[in-house]
C-alpha cells in the first residue's frame, strides 16, 4: 500500500543523524524507536537563544576558540571550568592535548560521549577530579580494565558509562565493586562481560538503573541482582542470551519500574516471574517469544504506562486477558498475527492513552471497540487494512492529539468523519488515496502542528486549503502533484520547521525564492526536483536551517558547501555530500 512515492516503512533514514555533535551510534537504541535525536549544541545556538549574549557566554566562547593558548585552569572557580570543559566537548574540540588544562579542576562532571581519540591515557587527568567526580561517561573501543581501575580514587561516582567499551572484561567489573554511591550504570553493546562477572554488581546497594544492552554473555548474570532492592530501571534488550531462567531473580526487584526485554528469548513462562513488580510502568518485549497466553500474567501489572508487544506474532488464542488490564495506558501491538476480533478486549480500557496497532490485521468492524477509548490521545493505524467506514468509529476520541493512517485504504471521503476531532495535533495521511478533497476536509483541524501528505496526490490546487493550518511546524507533500504555483501556498506558514516537498519534479528555482521568508525552517528537502544552484541564493535569510536536502539536483556538494561557509553557518547535515 501507498503507491510508488511511498516511503518510510523499513528504510527510515533520519537525515539529521549526521554530523551531530554525539554519533547516533551512541545516543539511540536500535530498538527504542521512541527515543529522539539532538543537534550538537554550538555558539550559534546560544546566539539565537538570547538576543545579546551574556558576558559569560562571550567569555567561554573565546576561551574554546583559543583553549590551546591555555595551560590550566585550576585557578578558575569550578562551575566555570565545567562551562569550558562542557563547551570543548560538545563541539567536539577536546583532544589528549587540551584536556590536560583541566586537571585538578574539581569537575563534578565528564561526560565525555564520543571525544574523538580518547583513551586509558586520559583518566589520569579525569581521575585528578577525585572526591568531586559525581559522573562519568565514556564511548570507544580504547577503554581497557586498566583504564577503569584508575577510577578507585572516585568513590562519589555516582553515573558511570563504559559504553562501546569492547575490551572492559570482568576483571574490570571488580573494580567497581566499591562504588557504593552509584545509582546508574551502563556497559552497554559490550561483547566480554559475562554472568560471572556481574558478581561485582551485587555491591552496588544504591543502584537504581541499570543499562547492560547487546551483552550476548550475560545469562546467568541477573541472579547478581537479587539484593538490588533499589534498582527502578533494567534495560537488557537484544542481549539473545536471555531466558525464561534469568527472570525468576526479578520478581523481587518490587521497586522495577521500567524493564526493556526486547529481542530475549523470553517466553510465557519467564513472563509469569514478572507478576510481582507491581510498580512496573514500562515493559518492552518487542520480538520476544510469547503468545497470547502470556496476557494473563501481564494482567497483574496494574501500573503498567507502556507495553510494547510489536512483533511478537501474537494470536487470538489467549487474548481475553486483555480485559483485565484496565489501568494500561500505553499499548503497541505492531506487526502481530492479531484479528478484529481481539479489539473486543481493548473496550474495557477505559484509561488508555496510547494504542499502537501499526500493521495489524484489523479492518473497519474491529474500530467500534475503540470508540469508548475517551482518553486515548495517540493512535496508530498504519498499514492496516481499515478505511473509510472504519474512521466513524473515532469521530468521538475528543482527546486525540495523534492519528496515523499512513498505508492504509482511507479516502477523501472517511476524511470528513475527524473534522470534530479538535484537539488532533498530528495527521499522518502518506497514502495515495488521499487527494485535494480530502485536504479540503480537514480544514477545521486548525490546531495541526504536523501533517504527512508523503505519497498524497495533492495539486496546486489543494495546496490552497493550507491556508487554514497557520499552527503548522511540519509539512510533507511528496506525490509529484506541486509546482512553483503550489509552493506559493506554502509561504504564509511562518511557523514551519521542517518542510518536505521532494519528488515534485516540476519545482524549479521560484520555489526556493517563494519559501524564502520561512525563518524558522530548520530542515527542508526539494529533492528530486529542477533545483540549480542558482537558486541556493533565496535560502541565504534561512539562518536556522540544520538540515539541506537537495538530491537529484542540478547542485553539487560543492555548491552547499559554499553557501554553508558563507551564509548558513548552523548546517551541519546536506546532500548531496
Amino acid at each position: 500500500m501507498g503507491g510508488a512515492c511511498s516511503r518510510k516503512r523499513d528504510q527510515q533514514v533520519d537525515e539529521d543523524s549526521q554530523h551531530n555533535g554525539v554519533s547516533g551510534r551512541y545516543c539511540k537504541s536500535g530498538s527504542s524507536k521512541w527515543l529522539a535525536y539532538s543537534f550538537s549544541r554550538s555558539f550559534s545556538d546560544i546566539k539565537r537563544r538570547t538576543t545579546t549574549p551574556s558576558l559569560m557566554e562571550l567569555c567561554i566562547y573565546k576561551v574554546c576558540e583559543d583553549i590551546n593558548k591555555y595551560n590550566s585552569f585550576s585557578m578558575l572557580p569550578r562551575d566555570l571550568s565545567q562551562q569550558i570543559f562542557d563547551e570543548l566537548v560538545y563541539s567536539r574540540r577536546l583532544n589528549d592535548v587540551n584536556l590536560e588544562a583541566f586537571r585538578d579542576c574539581a569537575l563534578q562532571d565528564m561526560n565525555l560521549g564520543e571525544c574523538e581519540g580518547f583513551s586509558d591515557f586520559w583518566m589520569d587527568v579525569i581521575t585528578s577530579q577525585g572526591s568531586s567526580l559525581l559522573s562519568a561517561s565514556f564511548a570507544g573501543p580504547d577503554v581497557t580494565d586498566s583504564g577503569l581501575s584508575r577510577l578507585k580514587d572516585c568513590q562519589s561516582l555516582q553515573t558511570l558509562a563504559f559504553n562501546y567499551c569492547e575490551r572492559i572484561s570482568d576483571h574490570g567489573l571488580e573494580h567497581i565493586a566499591g562504588f557504593s554511591n552509584l545509582s546508574t550504570l551502563s556497559f552497554r553493546r559490550n561483547n566480554v562481560i559475562t554472568a560471572q562477572g556481574m558478581a561485582a554488581l551485587s555491591h552496588l546497594i544504591n543502584l537504581v538503573k541499570l543499562d547492560l544492552e547487546r551483552c550476548p554473555k550475560i545469562h546467568g548474570g541477573l541472579v547478581h541482582l537479587k539484593g538490588l532492592t533499589k534498582l527502578e530501571s533494567l534495560n537488557i534488550n537484544c542481549c539473545n542470551c536471555i531466558t525464561d531462567s534469568d527472570m525468576r531473580p526479578l520478581q523481587g526487584l518490587v521497586n522495577l519500574k521500567a524493564l526493556q526485554l526486547s529481542s530475549t528469548k523470553i517466553t510465557d513462562y519467564g513472563v509469569t516471574f514478572l507478576r510481582a513488580l507491581h510498580k512496573l510502568e514500562l515493559l518492552n518485549m518487542e520480538c520476544c517469544l510469547v503468545t497470547g497466553a502470556c496476557l494473563e500474567s501481564l494482567s497483574a501489572l496494574r501500573a503498567l504506562l507502556y507495553l510494547n508487544l510489536s512483533r511478537c506474532n501474537l494470536t487470538d488464542d489467549g487474548c481475553d486477558k486483555f480485559s483485565k488490564l484496565d489501568t494500561l495506558k500505553v499499548l503497541n501491538l505492531g506487526f502481530n498475527e492479531i484479528s478484529d476480533a481481539i479489539l473486543v478486549h481493548l473496550k474495557g480500557l477505559i484509561y488508555l492513552e496510547s494504542l499502537n496497532l501499526d500493521s495489524c490485521k484489523i479492518h473497519d468492524d474491529g474500530l467500534v471497540n475503540l470508540a469508548g477509548l475517551n482518553q486515548l490521545k495517540f493512535l496508530q493505524l498504519s498499514d492496516t487494512e481499515v478505511g473509510s467506514n472504519g474512521l466513524r468509529h473515532l469521530s468521538g476520541l475528543r482527546n486525540l492529539e495523534s492519528l496515523n493512517l499512513s498505508f492504509t485504504v482511507v479516502t477523501d471521503v472517511g476524511l470528513k468523519r475527524l473534522s470534530g476531532l479538535s484537539n488532533l495535533k498530528s495527521l499522518n495521511l502518506d497514502s495515495r488515496q488521499i487527494t485535494d478533497a480530502g485536504l479540503g476536509a480537514l480544514t477545521s483541524l486548525t490546531g495541526l502542528t504536523h501533517l504527512d501528505l508523503f505519497g498524497a496526490r495533492i495539486t496546486d490546487s489543494g495546496t490552497n486549503y493550507l491556508k487554514c493550518f497557520k499552527n503548522l511546524r511540519s509539512l510533507e507533500i511528496c506525490g509529484g502533484g506541486l509546482t512553483d504555483a503550489g509552493v506559493k501556498n506554502i509561504k504564509d506558514l511562518a511557523s514551519l520547521t521542517l518542510l518536505n516537498i521532494s519528488q515534485n519534479g516540476h519545482l524549479t528555482d521560484k520555489s526556493l525564492e517563494a519559501i524564502s521568508g520561512l525563518t524558522e525552517l530548520m530542515s527542508l528537502n526539494v529533492s528530486n526536483s529542477r533545483i540549480t544552484s542558482a537558486g541556493l541564493k533565496h535560502l541565504k535569510s534561512l539562518k536556522n536551517l540544520k538540515s539541506l536536502t537537495l538530491e537529484a539536483c542540478k547542485v553539487t556538494a560543492n555548491d552547499i558547501k559554499k553557501l554553508q561557509s558563507t551564509d548558513l553557518p548552523n548546517l551541519v547535515n546536506f546532500r548531496p555530500e
